[in-house]
């Protein structure tokens, strides 16, 4: 094998046979390049998935309000269903086992002024805790704390960009915004991987928006995290119980499919992650096929090479070449230009992969990769079995008496 007159061989034939040698190889290259490529478009496909949902907690469910549409103990349909404190106080309290925390939101969208500056910007009037819910990263300042939701106080946390907005460079803590027409002290500046429209938000105590709203109770979602260690099972449990409960409290039929909502992001999470993986094998099937069809390629070049050269072979056992050595020559050829071919067609693959980075975002494709042992693994099951595609022709060619093969044309 490590012969250096086999090299030698080796490479003159493939200098005298340059178009089937490049045949050869270019088939084995494209079949690992699409290999590769494809297969990191799957990842990019489960990327996008865990992106979307990476910005906030999982664990959580964001409960909506709807509008009933059937009647249910006497309660007429079309009714328009409201939470209220006491709603989320009962929540807390019946469910505190399995909570990790709970808070409300109340959105509301107006304008905001600062000295010369103004804008319209989304306020959400929140409790503590959906700074958790949202993964808030807080740049400066503080976020929102118990005391000002009981003390109700006229304390704004603004993302990065309002601050950009409305102060430029200028410090904005300490400092006063109009927030449709009430005064509130800036606290803290936060950033959200969310992106720029998460940034461009502002969060006020529920509490503060309730008493600007003629101290009113109402609100209009309850945001529920439960105990990651409930697990998914549990979690679907727990989400059955509590819209059990809900609808129990707010004379909704079981039935009613409009009278409220609840969004399961563990479970939206999971379902999403299962699509993913299962486009990803239907990706990987037809990347393997493309495997398949560089191995019956090379297979069929092979049978080719053997034919053409059964007269040289025939040449060589007359001189007293064995079966053992003609097969080695014809496999070990078969095997050097499959794993030249191999690699460099996975580098490209690779290449490709890692130019694209976020190009493709708008197709749900982000940062495609594939994992360098899986790129190795299939490389080296081409290299294999374009060996065996060597090997059986250069076998059949072995048995061929000098004779027979000398006569060949």
């Amino acid at each position: 094998m490590f012969s250096r007159d086999n090299w030698n061989e080796i490479f003159e034939t493939i200098r005298k046979n340059k178009l089937r040698t490049f045949l050869s190889g270019f088939t084995v290259a494209l079949g690992i390049l699409i290999f590769v490529v494809l297969f990191g478009f799957g990842n990019g496909l489960i990327n996008t998935f865990d992106e979307f949902f990476g910005d906030d907690a999982t664990n959580v469910f964001y409960i909506f309000p709807g509008r009933t549409s059937m009647p249910y103990k006497g309660y007429k349909s079309n009714r328009q269903i409201e939470f209220d404190n006491e709603d989320l106080a009962e929540i807390n309290k019946n469910f505190a086992p399995f909570l990790e925390y709970s808070t409300p939101r109340i959105f509301r969208n107006g304008l905001v002024k600062y000295k010369e500056e103004s804008n319209n910007y989304t306020t959400r009037a929140v409790g503590p805790a959906y700074q958790f819910a949202e993964k808030t990263i807080m740049m400066k300042g503080r976020y929102l704390n118990q005391e000002d939701i009981k003390n109700k106080t006229k304390y704004a946390v603004i993302g990065r960009l309002v601050e950009q907005d409305l102060f430029g460079a200028h410090e904005s803590i300490g400092e006063h915004i109009d927030i449709a027409g009430s005064a509130f002290k800036v606290i803290g500046v936060f950033q959200d991987d969310g992106g720029d429209n998460e940034e461009r938000n502002i969060y006020i105590p529920y509490t503060t928006r309730q008493l600007i709203e003629k101290n009113t109770d109402k609100l209009d979602q309850i945001i529920v995290a439960f105990k990651p260690e409930l697990g998914y099972a549990g979690a679907m449990a727990f989400e059955k119980s509590l819209n059990d409960f809900l609808r129990e409290k707010k004379y909704i039929s079981p039935k009613d499919q409009n009278g409220l909502f609840i969004r399961n992001v563990a479970d939206q999470l999971k379902q999403n992650q299962q699509f993913a993986r299962v486009l990803q094998l239907i990706v990987a099937f037809v990347a393997f096929g493309t495997i398949v069809a560089g191995i019956i390629g090379i297979s069929n070049i092979m049978v080719f090479v053997v034919k053409e050269r059964t007269k040289e072979l025939g040449i060589r056992k007359a001189l007293g070449a064995t079966p053992k050595s003609v097969i080695g020559t014809i496999l070990l050829e078969s095997i050097f230009i499959t794993t030249i071919s191999g690699f460099v067609g996975m580098m490209i693959g690779i290449g490709i992969l890692s130019s694209l980075g976020e190009k493709l975002k708008d197709f749900f494709i982000t940062n495609p990769n594939i994992n360098l042992g899986t790129a190795i693994f299939a490389t080296v099951i081409l290299i294999v079995f374009g060996g065996l595609a060597g090997y059986i022709p250069a076998r059949r060619a072995a048995r061929i008496k000098p004779i027979v093969a000398l006569r060949d044309e």
